[in-house]
């Protein structure tokens, strides 16, 4: 009896049943999402600890940002988002900020707080919510298919199937076992989903974990302890705050432009990643419905599902900082998780536990080969580029910024580079049908201020 009120209460606490789902599909779906992000508690701390910082030490930030963002997503917004340090801004972070620029990363930490202070600033002013609202639906349709083939791409890289070696993409020769790994585990998720079976992503997983054993491929990653980790924490802990730290950044007038302009690529890169994510993800699957648009229109306090999600995502950025790590964001592979049904908060905090959870079972978490998540990744793409369906690709008026928007995703392996070419070429459509009244003023400064971080970038 105990047990049953307990559910009811998690049930309605979270509307699980309200919004078409159930305690059981949450659940899965919270491992899913998990499994197929779990890779940054390795890569994170490999890339960063490049740049001078302890690895133990961006391990556990890293850990801690993605359990305070994520908790705060699934508690406060109640929607089944995971946050986390992001890839391709930690590369920033580490091979332009740190080694092509000549800052230390205790700078290059002090400037993603602030970058994480602008998101704040500019989504309590409902600027990124008036954003999202100025697209046009085209452009969120490209959107939307566009972070499907992404993230079925992202699947693909992450086992090697597209060669590069060759100075050109091929297919990759399947004599690699990772390879052959995947090849099963993509066979097995996709009969799985065709015969409608419940879970059938996370049974994937594990399935293909398991598959992954003989062949060699599922096997422990080198990490340390948790006491190792927590040994090593103070030395990025507030590390913003000491000595070398955000007052350096600013005590040298002849760096202040290239401080400004670094500052301004991390949140315009940060702030359209997470509204890509959302968009692509969260309209059409009801997350974020027609009634929560109607709240969004009230302009006293955070009445709506997505202004308190994008809250969230905002100050995860400075939390993780805080901790010792570069950018925290909403991640794309949350689509894997709403791909298998999951709707609300209890996705977060399934994720968030499991995270909390990795700190003391590194090793096990490592073992989940990406050969075993990248089928699910590539499945989440099939079932995300149905966005296309309501592009109306006769038109070439609308045609030319939907392709751009939903390729430059892939090329470029950013989502902020895909709406930034959505954006331009919307914007010279209009122009040259002398339609430029259509533009809506924040999709101009909106394309202007991508423009410009292009240019800056160039002088970077």
């Amino acid at each position: 009896m105990t047990n049953s009120k307990n559910v009811s209460g998690l049930d309605k606490f979270f509307g699980v049943t309200a919004s078409g789902s159930s305690i059981k599909i949450e659940v899965m779906a919270g491992f899913t999402t998990f499994f197929a992000m779990a890779y940054i508690l390795f890569v994170n701390p490999n890339i960063l600890s490049q740049a001078g910082m302890e690895w133990g030490a961006v391990f556990l930030a890293t850990i801690i940002a993605s359990i305070i963002g994520t908790l705060i997503m699934g508690l406060v917004a109640n929607v089944p988002y995971a946050q986390a340090p992001g890839m391709g801004l930690n590369a920033f972070f580490v091979y332009t900020v740190c080694f092509g620029l000549g800052f230390t990363w205790q700078q290059a930490l002090s400037m993603v707080f602030i970058c994480g202070l602008i998101n704040i600033l500019i989504t309590v002013t409902k600027i990124r919510k008036y954003i999202i609202k100025a697209i046009p639906t085209s452009l969120q349709h490209a959107i939307g298919g566009g972070i499907g083939l992404f993230v079925a791409y992202i699947g693909m890289l992450n086992v090697g199937l597209i060669d590069f070696s060759a100075g050109v993409p091929a297919l990759a020769t399947f004599n690699n076992p990772v390879l052959i790994v995947f090849l099963l585990g993509l066979i097995i998720t996709a009969i799985l989903m065709l015969l409608n079976m419940k879970g059938a992503m996370l049974i994937g997983i594990i399935a293909t974990t398991i598959i992954g054993i003989p062949f060699g491929v599922t096997q422990a990653q080198d990490t340390i302890s948790f006491a190792e980790a927590c040994q090593a924490l103070p030395t990025t802990f507030l590390a913003i705050f000491k000595e070398g730290g955000i007052t350096s950044l600013f005590s040298d007038p002849a760096k202040l432009p290239l401080v400004l302009i670094t500052i301004f690529s991390f949140s315009i890169t940060d702030t359209f990643d997470t509204i890509g994510t959302f968009i692509g993800t969260g309209r059409r699957t009801g997350i974020f419905s027609e009634e929560d648009e109607k709240n969004m229109e009230s302009n006293s306090g955070f009445k709506s599902r997505l202004d308190k999600a994008l809250f969230a995502d905002a100050t995860a950025t400075s939390i993780g900082a805080l901790f010792g790590t570069s950018n925290t964001t909403t991640f794309v592979e949350s689509a894997a998780g709403i791909g298998m049904g999951g709707r609300t908060g209890l996705v977060s905090v399934v994720v968030s536990i499991c995270f909390a959870l990795s700190a003391f079972l590194a090793s096990f978490v490592s073992m989940v080969p990406s050969a075993a998540t990248a089928p699910v990744l590539v499945m989440v793409g099939v079932l995300m580029i149905s966005s296309f369906k309501d592009i109306e690709w006769t038109d070439i008026n609308e045609a030319i910024p939907a392709f751009f928007a939903s390729i430059f995703m892939c090329l470029t392996y950013s989502i902020s580079y895909g709406i930034a070419a959505g954006f331009i070429f919307y914007c010279v459509v209009k122009i040259c049908k002398g339609k430029t009244k259509e533009i809506h003023p924040l999709l101009w400064v909106c394309t202007g201020l991508f423009i410009l971080n292009f240019v800056l970038l160039s002088f970077l």
